[in-house]
């Protein structure tokens, strides 16, 4: 029903689903919009919202996609199936003390069939998903503004009713082109938000199917209750804001289906109204469906909460700076500004960046920041609204008010940071479910104006062109998030003091071999973040590499003082001490690396050369045993312990661990080469020649390769073929040590040959 009547005997509620009440208001009356079938308007949605993101199809991995896809040993073939309910988002068993609790085994199960049906990482299936999932969503919109903005009712054959189409069309449309939705739909990672809106609606549609009239004539469907809460229940289990969709079905059902005036309530309440049993909250049905309902929540957040463990996740200061303020006023007026920014983000997403973290947005700290304008602003608008919603003697504004209100709201109480510290300061992925409530909103202010304006179709004309805009910042939005350097760079005019910007600007830099440009900016962001670790470490990388390394061991030497546990910069610090020669040091920070991380095979690697530089051959080849053992494909290490066992005159050894390692990885020419030259320093001639060959086919243009193959055939007496490969040494690398000597000594004996041949 649209209108709540304002008397103690309610209509009986067959009667209310089976007819069209005359005297309500429609939204659509005074719009002027595009009239549609329903039909259509789904395929101009599904259109619109599929144009908009269309471009991000052929995208790369970026950002996130990086840890929660291509590192996340759950969607490997190898992982068992039921490891997925036992890990967070990111692989990390929820036991740990660095899992941060997300828990969405569904959302990895579909990167899991994706993974599968692709044959390996190939994003462009997992960007077509995104897009697929989010056209869905924006048709399945139009469904639920029409019950929304309209009011759920059923004809004799228990169709429902779209009472608002025009309004229900724009606001599905301002929901499908909403720039901040470009995160969940670009970023793969925001798999786990569009698979918890889709069932998130499934769910709220499913509760209003509920109340289409059965054979027994029943208020009610029992079992359409019960769908909904298995589907809020999926909901959670693709993102934890799943389970708000139960407590808006309950809202719903009391201000729609029951026609609750809240206020009335409350009033009646208060006084002990003896007239209380005749009122919506007391009639047949409401409070069976709310325990379901509630109990139902009750029981998933249970379930939830005995998997994830007690322990709440663990987070920084630099993840959500305000949640660590000692002042409960900075929390509190932090948190409110943070609900400001994402209000604007809603009203004008313009400004829109993949990190919001690490002094974007500085603390207000006093009442004298300006910024307090903005939380003013923000809840004389919310104030206003509820009042309105509350107390307002229209009862279609009332029920709309308070739905809008309520989807903006409750969706976003698990990022409001009210209940639990969460891990970011704001994240345009959380508020894609808000936005239902935001179009909501949009739309009843647009039917409001619509109704006073004189000239209707200048307001029409406008909206389209906020539509049109939209769009337009959508694909534009859509191409940066195409490649990480173009969306990191674009976050740089977004939040230039934002620590995290710079430095991943830096490493993107650095991972295209930029290291000039990339030193640039790790060493802003340590500047704007002196206790930046990880800008820290690599920063110190690169200076190590460039063999600065003075300035490679105090960065490295600082990062671990501030975070003693940071198992890479201990490790990287020993590299730096190994090359300046303080040996006692450099093994004490593998040490302490590996004590912070039991398993760090390229620790052990490391370590390995420490110990090989310092002729400690046993302990050596043991650091590399344990390298191979942690990561059997440690192509360094089963290469250093060929070459360390064959430099020692153990040729045997030497030789089997280097069918060892080509067993384990098979097509690896470093390995092959490896082993060739233990084979022919063991006189086995025939098997040598056929790894080399084997090796030059996989890299054909490594000098040392022909040079070590021509020396083979050299010693063979194929002096020939050793005349050839000696040539094409030098022809990839004229200064190949050894390799003129070597051919110059072949050429003598081939003119002696000769000599002796004429």
């Amino acid at each position: 029903q649209i209108c709540n009547q304002h008397n103690a005997e309610a209509p009986n509620l067959e009667q209310a689903f089976h007819r069209m009440a005359q005297t309500e208001p429609n939204l659509d009356h005074d719009v002027s919009w595009f009239l549609l079938p329903s039909y259509w308007s789904k395929m101009i949605v599904a259109l619109i919202s599929f144009l908009c993101f269309a471009n991000s199809y052929d995208g790369d991995f970026v950002f996130d996609d990086s840890e929660a896809i291509i590192n996340n040993k759950d969607l490997r073939a190898e992982t068992p199936l039921g490891d997925l309910w036992h890990h967070d988002f990111w692989g990390s068993k929820l036991s740990s003390n660095t899992s941060h609790k997300s828990y969405r085994p569904l959302t990895v199960l579909t990167f899991r069939i994706n993974y599968l049906f692709a044959g390996g990482f190939y994003p462009i299936g997992f960007h077509v998903i995104n897009i697929i999932l989010h056209c869905t969503i924006s048709v399945l919109m139009v469904d639920v503004f029409s019950i929304l903005l309209g009011g759920l009712q059923f004809n004799n054959k228990g169709r429902r009713l779209n009472l608002a189409p025009k309004t229900s069309l724009l606001a599905a449309l301002l929901f499908a082109v909403h720039p901040v939705h470009t995160e969940c739909v670009a970023g793969i990672v925001g798999r786990a938000d569009l698979l918890c809106a889709l069932f998130f609606l499934l769910s709220f549609l499913g509760y209003c199917k509920a109340f289409r009239e059965n054979k027994e004539g029943h208020n009610f469907s029992v079992f359409w209750v019960l769908v909904s809460v298995i589907l809020g229940a999926v909901a959670m289990l693709c993102k934890e804001q799943g389970i708000t969709i139960l407590g808006l079905n309950a809202v719903f059902d009391a201000l729609v289906i029951n026609k609750l005036n809240v206020l009335e309530l409350v009033q009646k309440l208060l006084h002990k109204d003896k007239s209380l049993e005749n009122s919506g909250l007391l009639r047949k049905g409401l409070l069976f469906r709310i325990t379901l309902l509630m109990s139902g929540g009750a029981t998933i957040l249970y379930i939830r909460w005995r998997i994830m463990g007690t322990g709440p996740p663990a987070f920084t200061e630099v993840d959500n700076p305000a949640s660590f303020a000692d002042s409960l006023f900075v929390r509190a007026i932090n948190y409110n500004y943070y609900y400001s920014l994402n209000a604007w983000l809603l009203l004008c997403p313009w400004w829109l960046c993949f990190d919001w973290s690490m002094g974007c947005i500085p603390l207000i700290k006093s009442v004298s920041d300006w910024r307090i304008i903005t939380l003013a602003a923000l809840w004389f608008c919310l104030i206003g609204l509820i009042c309105q919603a509350l107390c307002s003697e229209d009862s279609h504004k009332r029920r709309i008010l308070t739905l809008g209100l309520g989807f903006l709201i409750i969706p976003f109480l698990p990022a409001s940071n009210l209940f639990f510290r969460v891990g970011f300061v704001i994240a345009e992925r959380v508020i894609y479910l808000p936005s239902i409530g935001y179009c909501i909103l949009f739309t009843y202010g647009f039917s409001l104006l619509s109704k006073q304006a004189k000239k209707k179709k200048i307001l029409a004309v406008a909206v389209l062109g906020i539509l049109l805009i939209n769009v337009m910042r959508c694909a534009l939005r859509s191409s940066q998030w195409r490649s990480e350097e173009q969306l990191f760079r674009s976050a740089l005019s977004v939040c230039p003091l934002n620590a995290k910007v710079h430095y991943n600007v830096g490493k993107n830099l650095a991972d295209k071999g930029n290291q000039s440009a990339a030193i640039k900016y790790y060493r802003e962001a340590v500047r704007l973040n002196p206790k930046y670790v990880h800008a820290m470490n690599n920063l110190g990388n690169i200076l190590k590499e460039r063999n600065e390394l003075q300035e490679a061991e105090e960065l490295l030497s600082l990062a671990v003082q501030i975070q003693p546990d940071f198992a890479a910069a201990w490790m990287n610090l020993g590299i730096v001490q190994n090359s300046l020669r303080r040996f006692e040091e450099a093994e004490q920070s593998y040490w302490t690396a590996i004590k912070h991380r039991k398993k760090y095979p390229d620790c052990y690697y490391n370590l390995g050369r420490l110990y090989a530089d310092l002729n400690r051959h046993i302990d050596a080849l043991n650091a590399w045993r344990n390298a191979t053992v942690l990561k059997p494909e440690h192509s360094l290490a089963w290469n250093n312990m060929i070459i360390l066992l064959d430099n020692t005159g153990n040729l045997a050894q030497a030789e089997a661990v280097g069918r060892e390692a080509l067993e384990l990885i098979p097509n690896d020419h470093s390995l092959m080469f490896s082993l060739a030259n233990v084979l022919g320093k063991s006189q086995k001639y025939k098997e040598s020649e056929a790894l080399f060959l084997k090796a030059i086919k996989a890299n054909p243009n490594a000098a040392s390769y022909h040079g070590n193959l021509a020396v083979l055939y050299h010693r063979w007496g194929n002096l020939d073929l050793a005349k050839k490969h000696y040539e094409v040494s030098l022809k990839l690398d004229p200064m190949a040590p050894g390799t003129k000597e070597n051919y110059n000594l072949l050429r003598r004996k081939l003119e002696q040959l000769q000599k002796k041949g004429g």
